[in-house]
């Protein structure tokens, strides 16, 4: 796992009447190649047909991206895909890409969205765009900006479509839009006040500024996404007894050595760490999910809860997630949101088989342990862009 964690987030807000944001944007980590690349595009016009144009340009951007290709071919294909309005009798999408390489190289290749800030720390930090005009015949003159630098810790980059800059057009306060000037020093205000607000918060807080602008009635769609290049948190949850018992001091001292937040899932688990380590499991008595018991405590662990019950209703509110839903104080919404504030998640899964889970009059989202904790794996890697690795034992 990087040096230091990548923290990509996008907050967006529909044109007023519509309900299809005409913004669309990407995320997509690549473990393989230990890259993350985003994309952020605009489609012509409002809802559906804006929407489309913004999907398919930001689908042909992550895959171009992914295959290595250079700036020009990028957006001449993507230029030259685009199918054309029967009204205006043009094809139209803006885009930024940026394609962040574990190993410490930055790319940002941008057409037409307002201009992104990079961020070194609370100041903004130039270095050193280029403008690249287009010389085909189909796209000539056409201008892109393309830049690529490596990135220290406490960097971040910020972009946006113009609905963000444009907010407030026609205001008092702001007769020309908020503007480029005023947004970035919005955003610098803010990273001063708060050195380490998270990427989510800070493309909240742009978004909040911009609607407020408009006074709470988009005139645009609106879309703010940022990446956080931080020190990486670390998340490990225990679940289920190992196969072999002379195994449980094993599994013990890695939960007691592991640095980070802990979680243990099941009262058989959390009982052999509890025995292997001398301390004591404190219950709760007080329901905060009607699904599910009460959590416990221990000292050096964050949380306790009951086993697979938990954690499959976790997953489905992973699975669902989105950043409308409000998370409650149950046991799996604990769950979810020591995961979502998490960045390298280590889970170690007991392999010995637990008999009450193979009773045919259980329900069946009941499932075997090993299955839940793998889709949890899956939604967390490919939607929420999480580093997870598993540990049978």
């Amino acid at each position: 796992m990087s040096a230091f964690y990548t923290e990509v987030n996008c907050q967006q807000r529909n044109h007023e009447g519509e309900r299809i944001c005409g913004d669309v944007f990407i995320s997509k980590r690549l473990r393989e190649e230990r890259r993350t690349i985003a994309v952020l595009s605009d489609g012509m016009g409002h809802g559906v047909k804006a929407n489309m144009l913004a999907t398919l340009t930001a689908t042909m951007a992550v895959n171009f991206t992914r295959e290595h290709k250079d700036y020009q071919t990028i957006a001449e294909i993507i230029m030259n895909t685009l199918p054309v309005c029967s009204v205006r009798k043009i094809s139209y999408s803006t885009f930024t890409i940026v394609d962040v390489e574990d190993s410490g190289e930055v790319s940002i290749l941008e057409y037409d969205n307002p201009n992104c800030i990079i961020m070194r720390g609370s100041r903004v930090y130039d270095p050193g765009w280029e403008n690249i005009v287009m010389e085909s015949e189909q796209n000539k003159g056409k201008e892109l900006r393309a830049v690529k630098f490596r990135p220290r810790k406490e960097d971040r980059i910020i972009f946006w479509s113009d609905g963000i800059i444009q907010s407030g057009l026609g205001s008092h306060k702001y007769p020309f839009g908020w503007g480029i000037e005023d947004s970035t020093d919005f955003v610098v205000r803010t990273v001063q006040k708060t050195p380490y607000i998270s990427a989510r918060k800070l493309a909240q807080k742009v978004l909040n500024m911009a609607v407020m602008n408009d006074n709470y009635e988009s005139k645009d769609d609106t879309s703010c996404a940022t990446i956080y290049f931080r020190e990486p948190r670390k998340l490990l949850i225990s679940t289920g007894p190992p196969f072999e018992k002379n195994r449980d001091i094993e599994l013990a001292m890695s939960v007691h050595q592991f640095e980070g937040k802990k979680i243990v899932c099941g009262a058989t688990t959390a009982e052999i760490i509890a025995r292997e380590l001398g301390r004591e499991i404190v219950d709760e008595f007080e329901f905060h999910d009607p699904d599910l018991p009460p959590v416990s405590h221990m000292q050096g662990v964050d949380l306790i809860t009951e086993g697979i019950l938990t954690l499959s209703k976790a997953y489905n509110m992973l699975h669902d997630y989105n950043n409308n839903i409000k998370l409650g104080n149950g046991p799996a919404d604990r769950i979810v949101k020591m995961l979502l504030e998490s960045d390298e998640i280590n889970i170690i899964i007991g392999t010995k088989i637990n008999i009450a889970h193979q009773d045919p009059t259980l329900p069946v989202e009941l499932e075997i342990r090993r299955t839940v904790v793998k889709r949890i794996a899956r939604v967390l890697e490919e939607k929420f862009l999480k580093e997870v690795a598993l540990q049978y034992i």
